[in-house]
């Protein structure tokens, strides 16, 4: 046998067992869902279709004291789950304060697009209101010079620039 052979024979052989370690279980709207990693802790027991092997079933909760005393709180975490706690918080941290510089980044850049439109509209609607033949390209490569009528649609278009960009 040719060393690739074992060596997809013993992959094949594997791969049932990593399958295995799945957990499956019923989310709010009823879909099944698989992971490896169990499922949040707010999904009830009875939703909770399989466990990989050596996982044990979560304790039933203790019943609660029949005293008008209010129950202890819980204990926190200890050891390994607090610091994955704390990494993932501090990865959700990360994560959040890198989503508000990107979003401050792409609000900069829009007030300087702006910005930049209010500069040249304005300097249109000079050029505009100073009386100038202007001229312009048609689609035809022609040049040709504004009447009345589209000086004015003009005037009217950079005006309404003005008004939305200069702030």
């Amino acid at each position: 046998m040719k060393p690739i052979h074992a060596v997809l024979v013993a992959c094949a052989l594997v791969m049932p067992v990593a399958a295995s370690a799945q957990w499956q279980w019923l989310d709010a709207q009823g879909k099944k869902v698989f992971s490896d990693q169990p499922p949040p802790l707010d999904v009830p027991e009875k939703n909770i279709l399989r466990r990989p092997h050596g996982s044990r079933a979560a304790a039933a909760p203790a019943p609660a004291p029949a005293s008008d005393q209010a129950p202890a709180a819980p204990a926190a975490p200890a050891g390994k789950a607090a610091g994955v706690d704390k990494a993932l918080e501090e990865k959700a941290r990360q994560a959040e304060e890198a989503e508000k510089a990107k979003r401050a980044a792409e609000e900069k850049k829009i007030a300087q697009a702006k910005a930049d439109n209010c500069s040249r509209a304005r300097q249109g609607k000079a050029t505009m209101d100073s009386g100038m033949r202007v001229a312009r390209v048609n689609d035809k490569g022609e040049r040709e010079i504004l009447d009345d009528n589209a000086r004015a649609v003009e005037q009217r278009r950079l005006q309404s620039i003005i008004d939305s960009d200069c702030k």
